[in-house]
């Protein structure tokens, strides 16, 4: 989809909309009424978890403000989940909004990813698809820490 503006219209055929009405798989972390955490499966860094609300936003400027708070209670809860699993130096939290800021896919969504100091992250729009099994070992781990917390 080519990116119309900041005010644009939501496209219902977005990978993250067919995420989550279960068209295409991925590795669940978390799941609510208001989000779905999932592994990015071309990551920035091992353990990168993408945070999308289940509504239709574009990105965080069309977010409807009065549900902004439990949204971001989820962003939170999976960051710390992340943190207890990966035990990682630091989390780069990530949003992006209009393709000139940087948003690829135009349904709103927070980029988790564990650092470690030195460590360079690949680039936003990486193509180098991990490893299932790999995804599936983070998910896992992050869920247990959210389940355990």
């Amino acid at each position: 989809m080519t990116d119309i503006g900041l005010d644009g219209v939501y496209d219902d055929d977005n990978i993250f909309a067919k995420i989550l009405r279960n068209e295409l798989p991925c590795h669940k972390v978390y799941e609510d009424e208001i989000v779905l955490a999932f592994m990015d499966v071309f990551p920035q860094a091992p353990g990168h978890v993408l945070v999308v609300p289940k509504i239709k936003a574009r990105n965080l400027l069309d977010f409807p403000s009065e549900q902004l708070g439990e949204y971001m209670k989820r962003v939170q809860k999976v960051a710390k989940a992340i943190k207890k699993a990966l035990e990682p130096e630091g989390i780069s939290m990530f949003q992006f909004s209009g393709a000139a800021g940087g948003q690829s896919v135009f349904h709103l969504h927070f980029h988790l990813v564990p650092r470690v100091e030195g460590a360079l992250l690949k680039g936003h729009g990486n193509i180098e698809r991990a490893d299932d099994k790999e995804l599936m070992r983070f998910a896992d781990a992050i869920a247990n820490a959210i389940m355990d917390a």
